[in-house]
């Protein structure tokens, strides 16, 4: 699969991505809630509670502001590593952690889905909402994914 340069094809998709988000970051939530008419709340709840085997510790990929990984951490009693590329989403993330008295269940780190930092097999599930749209190399991204997943 051939690297994705939607916007300027002079630039990498992540870097673009990264800086759009960036961008954003203060008011994403606000939108993201608003176009979705709030269902967004609803998805990720659907999606964690299908979980299977009670996982301990989870990955959220993309994680942007934290919702999911805020979610997972409501619904679940896991550990929850969130990662994004886009340093603005995550500083919103940390502070909604913070306000929410979840810095002993989640963390937020940045990290490249498709170079993650961590050893093989070290997460009992992994979420991805909506970011997997924005990876630069999909197969690559999938592959960290597999790589990192406890089987």
């Amino acid at each position: 699969m051939s690297k994705v340069t939607p916007y300027n094809s002079s630039e990498s998709k992540k870097k673009q991505v990264s800086e759009m988000f960036d961008n954003i970051a203060n008011s994403y939530d606000f939108l993201n809630h608003s176009l979705s008419l709030g269902m967004d709340n609803v998805w990720r709840k659907i999606a964690i509670k299908k979980l299977t085997n009670n996982p301990k510790i989870i990955l959220d990929i993309a994680t942007g502001t934290g919702d999911f990984a805020v979610s997972a951490a409501k619904y679940t009693d896991a550990k929850i590593t969130g990662i994004d590329i886009s340093q603005g989403m995550l500083n919103v993330g940390v502070e909604k952690v913070r306000k929410k008295n979840l810095n002993n269940r989640i963390s937020l780190q940045l990290a490249d889905s498709e170079s993650l930092p961590f050893n093989d097999n070290t997460f009992d599930a992994i979420t991805a909402g909506f970011g997997v749209r924005n990876f630069e190399n999909l197969n690559k991204g999938l592959s960290e994914m597999k790589r990192v997943l406890n089987k």
